[in-house]
């Protein structure tokens, strides 16, 4: 038995596998909220265009010909993209909400947020920093790594992000679940939590705020399966308040700066 226990022991060591198991949820002494989200696959950058046709024709309604929807469906087929495998090999946790306002005063001891103070009804703590660049973001989780030398914070990458967010679903969100997740529709940020949660108990995925991660823009509509190393700006995530159901997908590959008042972030927690 004690052969038996040493020989797995040691396959834990050499494979770098967990020893422990990881906690579903942990929250740090900032009070930033994780959740574990285990390793995985999905396609990424799959773009199948569809050609709708009218279920009937009125009398005396115009209508197209048959030779334009036969180009049409010829030129979606040209256009349609068969996307690419991404695996996530390593279980790593994200933020369950948006880093707040509150976090980072936290952190900083300042708000850059433009949606703060007495222009928020009942206070602002809670809503999502915002009005924040990329390099700012580097910063806050320079000092919070300094502040907290247990744990290692970074951005998501961009697979990281998009696989918590899909949280195992295969196609594109439909518009009826977008309205239950995502913050839209607004002007101004809401307090974080407000919808529901994606199946993975993440909240505000889509809407509220875009969130920046790691990867540099690579200047197309969709991701590379490799990200380039260099670039002008880097990827926003999720749309924003100011958004409707059609840019609120976790599919879409966005650029700063943007706006900045609708710009924010949430960070992952990297599994020991």
């Amino acid at each position: 038995m004690h052969k038996k226990i040493l020989a797995l022991l040691l396959f834990w060591v050499l494979t770098g596998t967990t020893l422990l198991a990881q906690a579903p949820t942990f929250t740090n002494s900032v009070g930033m909220e994780f959740v574990l989200i285990q390793p995985g696959n999905m396609i990424v950058g799959k773009f199948q265009p569809a050609v709708s046709r009218p279920k009937s024709n009125p009398p005396g309604r115009r209508t197209l010909p048959a030779s334009a929807y036969a180009k049409a469906d010829e030129m979606a087929k040209q256009d349609a993209l068969p996307g690419f495998n991404v695996t996530l090999d390593k279980a790593y946790y994200i933020g369950k909400f948006e880093v707040t306002q509150e976090q980072w005063g936290k952190v900083m001891g300042t708000n850059p947020s433009f949606f703060k103070g007495s222009k928020m009804a009942g206070g602002a703590s809670k809503h999502p920093v915002e009005n924040i660049t990329w390099q700012d973001t580097q910063k806050f989780i320079k000092k919070l790594n300094k502040l907290d030398k247990i744990h290692r914070y970074r951005l998501p990458t961009e697979f990281e992000w998009e696989y918590a967010a899909r949280a195992g679903a295969e196609g594109d969100i439909p518009w009826s679940d977008i309205q239950k997740v995502a913050v839209l529709g607004g002007t101004t940020t809401s307090a974080i939590g407000q919808k529901q949660p994606n199946a993975w108990g993440l909240y505000d995925m889509l809407g509220n705020v875009w969130e920046w991660v790691q990867d540099y823009y690579n200047e197309k509509i969709f991701p590379d399966p490799k990200p380039p190393r260099l670039g002008k700006e880097h990827v926003l995530k999720g749309a924003s308040f100011t958004g409707d159901v059609k840019n609120a997908t976790y599919m879409t590959h966005a650029v700063g700066p943007g706006n900045g008042y609708d710009i924010g972030f949430r960070l992952v927690m990297e599994v020991k």
